[in-house]
């Protein structure tokens, strides 16, 4: 099936690496692959069969976030709402805290695939890290996240994968161009700019594979 995804600004990567954001600019994805990129009129009138989804703000590459062993393996997500009265809503991270929830490989997986929704709700389509546990491992690749190289990074790990960045830029994974991946995200901002004012919190969806993974509601 063709999709056609299109936003009031269209950034296909980082400045330099990539053609000039264009306004009203669209991506045909087929499969799991771009087909074409350009303006939105002009794919609509070559695809008219494709369906199309049109998005506010920005669409860019999806996100890298650095430290996702530390999110996902450190890191616990109590469920929502079962455990939210007795551990609170918060992540919960150090030795001392870990140990005295006692978690069994199995929570250790429900949490991770939590943290990835979390991750997919700002954007991410990559994380970087080195994953010991088969569960939270086998939770990363159902999500559909890819995994690469852990890579350096400043402070603690974040779930914002702006965090540390002095452009939203920084943190983008791939490029759009016809034959790359479908993996991309879009923020209700107007550029890069103000996204990394903004934050990831402003994505309304994620794609990955061609399939669309998160949108807000």
């Amino acid at each position: 099936m063709l999709t056609i995804h299109t936003a009031e600004l269209l950034v296909t990567g980082p400045t330099g690496s990539a053609a000039a954001p264009l306004p009203g600019g669209a991506v045909l994805v087929e499969g799991d692959r771009i087909a074409r990129v350009g303006p939105y009129e002009e794919l609509a009138a070559a695809y008219p069969h494709a369906r199309a989804r049109s998005w506010p703000g920005v669409l860019t590459p999806g996100l890298l976030v650095r430290g996702a062993d530390e999110l996902l393996e450190r890191t616990y997500y109590p469920d929502d709402p079962y455990e939210i009265t007795e551990l609170g809503a918060e992540p919960i991270t150090g030795d001392v805290a870990l140990a005295d929830l006692k978690l069994t490989e199995a929570r250790w997986g429900n949490s991770a695939r939590r943290g990835t929704q979390k991750l997919l709700a700002r954007g991410v389509v990559a994380v970087a890290g080195r994953f010991t546990s088969p569960a939270v491992r086998t939770a990363v690749v159902r999500s559909g996240l890819t995994v690469v190289r852990p890579a350096p990074y400043e402070g603690p790990a974040a779930l914002d994968p702006l965090a540390g960045r002095a452009a939203a830029e920084e943190a983008f994974h791939g490029v759009l161009e016809p034959g790359a991946p479908a993996r991309f995200a879009v923020f209700a901002v107007s550029g890069p700019a103000e996204l990394l004012v903004q934050g990831p919190t402003t994505c309304v969806a994620t794609v990955i594979a061609g399939r669309l993974l998160h949108r807000r509601r």
